[in-house]
């Protein structure tokens, strides 16, 4: 059949639909390296939809009484396709353990690090500096450096990390030099997030405002309101008895239960119940709600690939309700 402008897509050849068409004639190597689809090939590309998920395994191994100190990733590759570690596309979240007097070294292929505290006391030293945490406190951290994460109590320390490695390791794209990323190190700690929530919480809420949450940036990225270009990063709040519009947006969400009794998220119909410092997974364009049942506040910290949707200008947010 001949390839002319009128042929409807159905009836354009489909050779090579996998591989694609090479050249009939090549007369060097990069010639020869060309494969050619059409209209009614190239589009028929269909990839694995990210899993919703509640992450128990992961945090029950790093949370072990007898368990090592070192990283226990959440990794849905193989559900999604991809050649590395990843629980969204684009983003990846693990445990970190470290027990007491140990020292974990990490040195992620990222551009930056979020960081929630669970369990323990500590310090991270990264780039000649030294931060002292405790539960509750929030570190975002440069990647393209080593990072040493050190238990100074007496039980050992647990760590939500997530990163932005996916993006890079599907660009095949190596982190920042040390100096040269686009943050710089952070920390929040426990008291102040606590203190900044009861502001908001005080204040009256807006018609179309989302929930009550408090959103992490730095002096580098304040102008984008993110935590570091690619990722945004939110703890929400649910007062008692209430439950937070359902709405959908085009980037995945990795949420870590922190505080809530007899919560749970309903994500395109499918309830998920809350379990505590478990991590869920809200996969993109999904319609979701989370509630509280429970009689005391409920918190919950999010990181999203937003960071990339806002700068495309694809975030697409709209409440469902």
């Amino acid at each position: 059949m001949s390839r002319t402008a009128s042929a409807q897509p159905s009836e354009l050849p489909r050779t090579g639909a996998l591989m694609g068409d090479p050249p009939t004639a090549a007369a060097t190597p990069a010639q020869a390296r060309a494969r050619f689809f059409n209209s009614g090939n190239a589009f028929n590309l269909k990839l694995a939809a990210v899993p919703r998920a509640r992450f128990d395994a992961a945090r029950d191994a790093a949370m072990a009484g007898d368990a090592a100190t070192g990283a226990y990733a959440m990794d849905q590759s193989a559900a999604l396709g991809c050649g590395f570690p990843a629980t969204t596309p684009l983003v990846l979240a693990r445990y970190l353990r470290v027990n007491p007097s140990e020292t974990l070294a990490t040195g992620f292929a990222a551009s930056g690090e979020v960081h929630y505290v669970i369990a323990g006391n500590g310090e991270t030293k990264i780039a000649g500096e030294t931060m002292a945490w405790g539960p509750g406190d929030v570190m975002v951290l440069p990647g393209g450096g080593p990072v040493e994460h050190r238990a100074t109590g007496p039980d050992a320390a647990i760590l939500w990390t997530v990163t932005n490695e996916p993006a890079l390791a599907f660009e095949r794209l190596c982190p920042p030099a040390p100096g040269t990323a686009a943050i710089d190190p952070v920390h929040y700690p426990a008291a102040e997030i606590d203190r900044q929530v009861a502001v908001l919480q005080a204040m009256p809420m807006a018609a179309d405002q989302a929930g009550v949450a408090l959103i992490f940036s730095g002096e580098r990225t304040a102008d984008s309101r993110n935590a570091m270009p690619s990722l945004t990063l939110a703890l929400n709040t649910l007062p008692p008895g209430e439950h937070q519009r359902a709405h959908r947006h085009n980037a995945a969400a990795i949420t870590l239960c922190i505080e809530g009794e007899d919560c749970f998220s309903t994500i395109d119909g499918h309830r998920i119940d809350w379990s505590p410092f478990s991590t869920m997974v809200t996969p993109p364009g999904e319609v979701h709600s989370h509630h509280n049942g429970g009689p005391r506040g409920a918190r919950f910290l999010i990181v999203q690939d937003g960071g990339w949707h806002y700068h495309a200008r694809t975030m697409g947010f709209t409440f469902e309700e």
